[in-house]
């Protein structure tokens, strides 16, 4: 079971993850970091483990399909969510593997939502869609307009995206 950030790490390593792997998932979580003290800012409450640690995770079947540490694919998600599993990992953490690539599905939490968001803004890459449904789902939670929460949120994407051109010329995967 992952308990902490350290857990999530050390279990990485031990799956086999290459180096390039483990700086995209720190990459991703200090992305998803950023986001989750917005969402604290706003006063909407998530369960933080599951992003922190999904945040790290979520690419874990690279382990099982490295051709899609370098190249397109979805093999991985799947895969890594098994994997997960397997290793004791909570049940909506290994999610994120999956969730991370298929966000716009019903069903999909905040949580994951927020993970995939931040896969998307770490490199620079802002996703209208995803972004929208995160919005409409805090201000659901909110009770407010979307366009409240638009507001304050599409300056906050757009500083996190900002920088990820460099961040992407210094992480491969």
């Amino acid at each position: 079971m992952v308990t902490n950030l350290d857990d999530a790490y050390r279990l990485l390593r031990e799956l086999g993850a290459p180096q390039r792997l483990i700086e995209h998932a720190a990459l991703v979580s200090a992305a998803a970091t950023q986001l989750l003290d917005e969402s604290r800012v706003l006063g909407v409450t998530l369960d933080e483990r599951v992003v922190e640690f999904g945040a790290v995770l979520h690419d874990a079947g690279k382990v099982q399909h490295p051709e899609e540490l370098s190249h397109p694919g979805a093999l991985h998600e799947q895969a890594g969510e098994v994997l997960l599993l397997a290793n004791g990992v909570q049940p909506e953490v290994a999610r994120c593997c999956v969730s991370h690539g298929a966000w716009e599905l019903r069903g999909a939490s905040l949580e994951e939502r927020t993970v995939a968001l931040a896969d998307k803004l770490w490199k620079g890459k802002r996703e209208a869609e995803l972004e929208l449904l995160v919005v409409d789902e805090i201000a659901l939670r909110l009770g407010v307009s979307r366009w409240d929460v638009f507001e304050l949120l599409d300056s906050r994407f757009e500083a996190i995206a900002e920088g990820g051109r460099k961040r992407v010329q210094r992480s491969v995967v």
